[in-house]
């Protein structure tokens, strides 16, 4: 039995429900194959309630971007140009790892419906379930040296914060270096992967992962008490396809600007979202753990901390931690 079998039955019942053992007899098939077909369009992004002795019912359907609806929105000069729009990928990184290496231009965007090896920072994973989020990534190609990449993570941390501020009313927090946080839940994550050569940038391709409209059922048990959406939070779900228009606008924008004027911009708009700043905390970094009271940026992107003998030091890789 495909899943396509059992959703053509279940919309051909219009809203009413359908015993599992209707659906056994009429798909010939076992009642433990039914349930995990439910199981599986639940995780494309369909609802399905399910009653005892009554059965299942198809209560809610994915919402779909369409380039068709999209690309009239998007008011920039390059970023979101050049759009591939996938269904199901591992990753939109390695997609556009591969656009990029064939010579993709600069702003070329892939946008996934669901992702089902997406990836955050210190690999982790990111749950990316079917219509319910933005799953994308961009590429720019910066003329800047390597060492300057860490301010490029900072600039997309700023972009998708007033991105979002201007569409949901919710006030976005940033906690360093890029996670977004609504009420000290995790909305969003943003991972940069470049590739480099003689100390100069070849490209960089940066992974954008927004709940957006998520409900509590498509998160890990363990993943509540620290993770959020857009529609949990704001109580109204979110049109994805607005939200990405505004992204597009406000990342080039900042980074036209960062372009022109450098990181001093950047880091100015980055300090005035942060949630990380002036609070005694610690920071896991590769060489240890480093407790002090972060204090605000230095000119190459670094985080700045006061440590408790008043003297500075400054982290250049790692995250938050307790």
């Amino acid at each position: 039995m495909s899943k396509d079998s059992l959703l053509s039955l279940l919309e051909a019942e219009a809203g009413e429900y359908v015993s599992g053992e209707e659906i056994s007899r009429k798909l010939n098939v076992s009642r433990t194959a039914v349930w995990k077909q439910v199981r599986k369009l639940e995780s494309n992004g369909y609802t399905i309630e399910a009653v005892p002795r009554l059965g299942y019912r198809l209560t809610g359907k994915p919402s779909r971007l369409s380039v068709h609806e999209l690309l009239p929105k998007i008011n920039t000069r390059n970023f979101g140009r050049n759009l591939r729009l996938l269904d199901v990928v591992a990753s939109t990184q390695d997609e556009l790892r591969r656009l990029a290496e064939e010579g993709a231009s600069e702003g070329t965007l892939v946008i996934a419906e669901q992702q089902t090896s997406g990836r955050g920072r210190m690999g982790r994973s990111w749950v990316s379930p079917a219509g319910k989020g933005v799953w994308m990534s961009l590429l720019l190609r910066p003329p800047v040296p390597l060492p300057l990449t860490p301010q490029l993570t900072l600039l997309a941390a700023v972009a998708l914060s007033r991105a979002i501020s201007r569409v949901v009313p919710v006030t976005i927090g940033i906690k360093w270096p890029n996670d977004l946080l609504v009420n000290g839940k995790k909305i969003s994550g943003i991972l940069l992967e470049s590739a480099a050569e003689d100390e100069r940038l070849r490209y960089v391709v940066v992974g954008m992962g927004i709940s957006v409209n998520l409900d509590a059922e498509d998160y890990p048990e363990e993943l509540l008490p620290k993770a959020v959406s857009l529609k949990m939070a704001s109580g109204e779900a979110v049109n994805r396809s607005d939200l990405i228009a505004i992204i597009l606008e406000e990342f080039e924008r900042l980074y036209g600007l960062y372009l022109e004027q450098g990181f001093a911009p950047i880091r100015s708009l980055w300090e005035a979202h942060a949630v990380t700043l002036n609070n005694q905390t610690t920071l896991n970094t590769p060489q240890g753990p480093v407790h002090g009271v972060p204090r605000g940026l230095d000119d190459m992107g670094g985080l700045k901390v006061e440590l408790a003998d008043g003297s500075y030091r400054t982290v250049y890789s790692g995250e938050v931690g307790s």
